[in-house]
Parts: C-alpha cells; sequence; structure tokens
C-alpha cells in the first residue's frame, strides 16, 4: 500500500484570534496521520498568541512582516512537507479534506497544483452558498481572474524550491499573480470537484478591495498576456472569460450542485465542534 504524503499546512495572521482555533481544529481533527501546521504571525495584538500557546503541535512565528505575501513565503520556505496547502486564520477544512487530496495527488503524479470546491460561511460558520470551479483553463485564469479558491488549493513542494514564492508587490491578488505565474511556466494543474474547504465571507477580507483589486488584475494580464490590449481590452475579456466559465460550470454540472448547497442555507458547518456541524457536513459530502 502506498504511503500517505506528508502536508504542511500554513497559515498566516493577524488579529484573527476570534477565528484561528477553528482553522487549527479543522486541520487537527482531519485524522491525517502525516501533517504540519505552520502559523506565521504578524505580531498580533488581539488574543492570538494565547490560542497559538493552548496548541503544542503547531509550529509557530509572530514577527513582522511585510503584509500577506511576506508571511506566506516565510510558511513556505518553513514547510517540510511533500504538499503544501494554504488556509487563512479564518477559514477552515471540511472533514475528510486531506485524505482526499493526498489520493488525488497518488494519482496524479505529474501534477504541481491541486484544487477543489468551497463553501462560503459567515462569521459565526453559518453556511451561505457553494463556489465551485472546473477543470483548469489557463485563459479563464490569465483574463476572467482567479476562479481558483486558495483555501481548497495544494501546491508540490518542489515548486517552491524551484523558486516560485508569493511576489511582495500585489497586495491583494498575490493568489491570482501566483497562479498565472506557475501556469505561464507550464505547471500543471488537476480539479476535483469535491468540497474542500469552508472560506469565511466577513468585511475584512482582502478581497473586497475592489479597486485595488482591478488595479493587480490589471497588472498580471499586462505582463503576461500575449495580446498587448489597453486597459479596456482586458476588461472586455474578463467577461468574454466569465461567459466561458459558466459555460464550462453547466457542463459539469456545478451549478447544479451549487443550487443543491444553497437549500442547506443557515446550517452549522463547523464540523470539528458540534454534532450539528458533523451532520450538516456529511450531507454537504454525500
Amino acid at each position: 500500500m502506498e504511503s500517505l504524503p506528508n502536508i504542511s499546512i500554513v497559515t498566516p495572521s493577524l488579529n484573527h484570534g476570534r477565528f484561528i482555533e477553528d482553522a487549527i481544529l479543522s486541520v487537527a481533527k482531519q485524522g491525517y496521520p502525516n501533517v504540519e501546521h505552520i502559523v506565521v504571525d504578524g505580531c498580533s495584538e488581539d488574543n492570538t498568541l494565547s490560542v497559538l500557546r493552548s496548541f503544542p503541535h503547531l509550529r509557530w512565528i509572530s514577527e513582522p512582516d511585510k503584509g500577506l505575501s511576506d508571511a506566506l513565503n516565510k510558511g513556505l520556505e518553513m514547510a517540510s512537507g511533500e504538499l503544501v496547502g494554504w488556509l487563512c486564520a479564518d477559514e477552515y477544512y471540511l472533514p475528510g479534506a486531506l485524505h482526499a487530496v493526498a489520493k488525488l495527488c497518488r494519482a496524479n503524479p505529474g501534477t504541481d497544483i491541486f484544487y477543489g470546491d468551497s463553501i462560503f460561511v459567515d462569521a459565526h460558520g453559518r453556511l451561505q452558498r457553494a463556489k465551485t470551479a472546473h477543470e483548469f483553463s489557463h485563459v479563464i485564469l490569465l483574463y476572467y481572474g482567479c476562479f481558483i479558491l486558495t483555501d481548497a488549493t495544494f501546491f508540490r513542494r518542489g515548486l517552491i524550491e524551484a523558486g516560485f514564492l508569493f511576489d511582495c508587490n500585489y497586495r491583494v491578488v498575490m493568489d491570482f499573480e501566483y497562479l498565472v505565474r506557475l501556469a505561464s511556466s507550464g505547471k500543471q494543474f488537476k480539479y476535483t470537484n469535491r468540497l474542500l474547504s469552508a472560506f469565511r465571507w466577513h468585511g475584512s477580507n482582502l478581497n473586497l478591495q475592489a479597486t485595488k483589486r482591478r488595479e493587480e488584475r490589471l497588472l498580471v494580464q499586462r505582463t503576461w498576456s500575449r495580446m498587448k490590449l489597453p486597459d479596456r481590452g482586458y476588461d472586455a475579456l474578463a467577461e468574454a472569460g466569465r461567459s466561458y466559465r459558466v459555460f464550462k460550470k453547466i457542463l459539469n454540472g456545478n451549478y447544479l450542485r451549487e443550487l443543491k448547497v444553497f437549500g442547506s442555507r443557515g446550517s452549522e458547518t463547523r464540523w470539528f465542534r458540534s454534532d450539528e456541524g458533523k451532520r450538516a457536513c456529511s450531507a454537504l459530502l454525500a
């Protein structure tokens, strides 16, 4: 029987003490035997450090950084696992996520990046909706934007060893820039239509910064697109990419899956805290 790959989870953290225990428990209670959880804290001023101290299995540091990309890079360079996941302090994994990704990894030895689907929850872990993806498309990624959710994404550590780190010049779409750079370098992506994680939607999310997000998206597109267009041209291509993405999700049935999940809206999904959460997640993953 082939052994399971070692997995490292990197969690950047800054003043998310009210959420970070959920992230930690969602990793610790996976029942996965070969996992390390690394937390890179940027000198939080809330109760984050007291939470971290209560989990002796964690590897963590708390020191000043230059932003999210810098914190992520510190964690990536600390990671020892064959696979590395990025889980923010306000997110959490769904049950069985690590085993599902490990199985995908072993079945696809030539693949560099693995990604799946996610649910959106509110500050209290109550289900809002599902966010599903589709098989990888470089065109959709570059021109529509980052359709891949980082909380449901895992990278082979070989990418880090080859020098692929996050660009600290990006403050909002560092994930988009990183994935486009990987795709443009010929790295291989593999999608699984399994719900892997929960993205917590609340007022402090970085991706709510719409103006800065567009500015950085355009910079990535100008850098990597073979078509050199004015900004309005890239905006038009973003809409075309959206239509192509809709078509792919109709074909793979994911809109129907999202509709099914929406029928459970309001359910508690923190499976590591309550039987109600376990039952809700079991139904979602059935």
